[in-house]
């Protein structure tokens, strides 16, 4: 889920680029002669709706209010029910078993900076 999170977020990043670059590119077509079609890419392109109604802003706003929230709720109460509140179980385990005990740098836990 996070990761999915994280290519939506991206997603959002890289569509607001480009449509920001579009400045760019009109700027570019007119000093090049060609004004019809830098004012086709202002007018059509830049500042255009994503999805009928929305920017990306608005879909990931969606996503975080309508789904992920709901998810990341349920995930907390599976885990606090189920694990106590643990998370990472798995990576944990995986630390443990693959650790090598009394070596530096392989401690199980962090130390205090005291």
């Amino acid at each position: 889920m996070e990761h999915a999170r994280g290519l939506l977020y991206g997603f959002h990043r890289l569509t607001g680029t480009a449509d920001l670059a579009l400045d760019d590119a009109v700027s570019l077509l007119r000093s090049a002669g060609h004004a019809d079609l830098a004012e086709r890419v202002e007018q059509e392109i830049i500042g255009r709706n994503v999805i009928h109604g929305r920017w990306t802003f608005q879909i990931v706003e969606d996503y975080d209010d309508h789904y992920y929230s709901a998810f990341k709720d349920l995930e907390r109460q599976a885990r606090d029910e189920l694990a106590g509140g643990k998370r990472h179980l798995f990576e944990a385990e995986m630390k443990e078993s693959r650790r090598s005990d009394g070596r530096p740098h392989h401690e199980a836990l962090p130390t205090s900076a005291d």
